[in-house]
């Protein structure tokens, strides 16, 4: 299982849709995703590693969690060797389990929207800075490789200023538990 993120960001963010995803028994489907490599400006590893993004750095298959805006905790999978910088970020999973759950921590929104967009996901799913450099295999995590071979749409990243024209946004193809549409450039 390893092997899938081993190698660099950009085949890890799409070998990631249709993966499960669960935080104590909590989780999903993972529909949408977000590669980020070292040398791409738009990375927090871009300027080096930092007490901020040191996880980034570390193994493959840990976490890199950290807070945007000041508000919402973001879930990344680092990926490829240690001290490369490379993450995938978890944008959008279906919510499978635990729906209850996901529910309180999101104040009733409507489902659709529990795990809609990175902040929202960690939110649903119990995650935040604690996780950190956690093992994505390991307590509290559960995670399960996608079977088979997904359809898969790619497009721009969202919310970023700089490197916008890079196709590493993926999506599963048809999803309606996407944050945002793709304009359908199916791979």
């Amino acid at each position: 299982m390893a092997a899938l993120w081993d190698g660099d960001a950009v085949s890890a963010a799409q070998a990631l849709i249709g993966a499960e995803l669960y935080v104590d028994g909590v989780g999903g489907r993972i529909v949408e995703t977000e590669a980020y490599e070292p040398g791409d400006p738009a990375s927090h590893a871009y300027r080096g590693q930092t007490p901020r993004n040191g996880a980034m750095f570390g193994p493959a298959g840990h976490v890199y969690v950290y807070r945007s805006y000041g508000i919402h905790w973001w879930v990344n999978v680092v990926c490829g060797p240690p001290g490369v910088g490379a993450a995938v970020l978890i944008r959008a999973l279906e919510p499978l389990a635990g729906l209850e759950t996901m529910r309180e921590r999101r104040g009733g929104v409507p489902d659709r929207l529990l795990c809609a967009g990175p902040g929202r996901l960690s939110q649903a799913l119990g995650i935040t800075g604690a996780h950190d450099g956690s093992a994505l295999v390991a307590r509290p995590f559960l995670f399960t490789p996608a079977s088979g071979t997904q359809p898969i749409v790619a497009g721009p990243r969202i919310g970023i200023t700089k490197a916008i024209d890079a196709p590493w946004r993926f999506g599963l193809a048809g999803s309606r538990w996407l944050s945002r549409g793709f304009a359908d450039r199916a791979l």
